[in-house]
């Protein structure tokens, strides 16, 4: 059997995974290992280690990285003292191929520990762009410490390429988190509200708000604009998810808490809900506001608007639901009501997704089973033909 060593640092990549995990589980050729890290061992982050158990998986290695600081010293800390945990969980693993999702230091960490070890990496979502966050060049790191590719759209697939890899270790799969919605049960309204503790009534909106890495002056600008829209709604129901464990994490989490301790009677702050939960929520909710990417991937699928604030996920194709703004709070409380305006029945869902069909995880098991895997611990920069340069020249001119 080919060992596979799944890694997940946290909700971010965990959710997305899920349906890659089960399809890993449940293969005879394949034998998951699963190293869990960041986020899942944070109780900020809802402890999410107890969800994946949840779920049908062991853990097999954790490693506690997360330090007590959410400054870049701090970040770059919890980074080096993952690498270290890393590099004896992948020894006692010893796994035939790591695998890794996504634009996180946590992966970044994971992906040069098995680069040292000449342990073949094969990378979800690379080639993507995200102006707004450092997650940017962590992303396009991972993919030249990776030989294997599976990417979310031929534009991406193309950017991979672009970075020196060789086209036939590039694969386009489509993005595996729209594999749950097209299989999942989704929860009812009653058991949702059960989940986040407050009824939801109409109008609800999900609010997922990161630090824009790159852009720490618009992030607060944003989170300040976000909440002064907010007030303008006084009889929605608001439902925040917690925030990502990154630079300036901890004071966004604290306005948020004290927003929602303002306005308890009808809000309401949650770690984590699990894939289940949270996406059921995003299917009930009358809009998702925020800046994260699942207000791009998934919030789309399930037929619900997207209020886009600010830079972080500047660079990612948008389906037609997806309404960007800046970052006040006029500008902010206009696309609240423009998306609290649409009608479901003029959103398609899955099929207007740019992110692919809901069978990514199919695809990459069976390239993970059929791969051959020793010219993977070698790899070589593929350097594209002249012919490339020329077409492109062209079209320029």
């Amino acid at each position: 059997m080919r060992r596979i060593c799944v890694f997940t640092g946290g909700r971010a990549d965990y959710g997305p995974l899920l349906p890659v995990l089960r399809a890993v589980q449940k293969d005879v050729a394949l034998e998951l290992r699963l190293l869990v890290t960041g986020g899942h061992l944070v109780g900020q982050q809802g402890m999410t280690t107890e969800r994946i158990s949840l779920d049908g998986f062991r853990v097999d290695e954790q490693v506690e990285n997360v330090l007590a600081s959410d400054t870049p010293v701090g970040v770059a800390k919890s980074l080096a003292l993952g690498i270290a945990g890393y590099a004896e969980a992948l020894n006692r693993i010893d796994p035939d191929l790591l695998l890794v999702l996504g634009d996180r230091y946590e992966a970044l960490g994971v992906a040069i520990t098995a680069a040292l070890r000449l342990l073949p990496i094969a990378h979800i979502s690379g080639g993507e762009l995200t102006y707004g966050a450092t997650d940017d060049s962590v992303r396009h790191a991972i993919t030249k410490l990776a030989a294997l590719h599976f990417t979310s759209t031929e534009e991406f697939r193309s950017r991979v390429i672009q970075l020196g890899e060789d086209p036939e270790r590039v694969f386009n799969v489509g993005a595996p988190g729209l594999d749950n919605i097209r299989t999942m049960a989704f929860l009812s309204q009653h058991d949702t509200s059960k989940l986040v503790g407050v009824t939801l009534k109409t109008p609800v909106i999900t609010v997922t708000y990161h630090p824009a890495t790159a852009d720490p002056q618009g992030s607060g600008r944003g989170l300040r604009g976000l909440l002064a829209a907010l007030d303008r709604f006084p009889d929605v129901t608001i439902i925040f998810t917690g925030t990502n464990i990154d630079q300036h994490s901890l004071s966004i989490t604290k306005d948020i808490e004290e927003y929602v301790r303002r306005r308890e009677a009808s809000t309401r702050l949650v770690s984590s809900l699990g894939q289940a939960g949270y996406l059921s929520l995003l299917k009930i909710s009358s809009a998702v506001v925020g800046n994260s990417s699942s207000g791009i991937y998934e919030a789309p699928a399930v037929g619900t608007p997207t209020v886009n604030i600010g830079s972080r996920q500047d660079g990612r194709p948008r389906a037609k639901s997806v309404i960007d703004c800046g970052e006040d709070e006029a500008e902010i409380a206009a696309a609240i009501d423009a998306a609290l305006r649409i009608s479901r029945d003029d959103l398609p869902g899955l099929s207007d997704t740019p992110y692919g069909d809901g069978y990514a995880a199919d695809r990459i098991v069976h390239i993970l089973k059929t791969v051959n895997l020793k010219p993977l611990s070698c790899k070589k920069f593929f350097d594209l033909p002249d012919s490339y340069f020329y077409m492109c020249s062209n079209q320029r001119n």
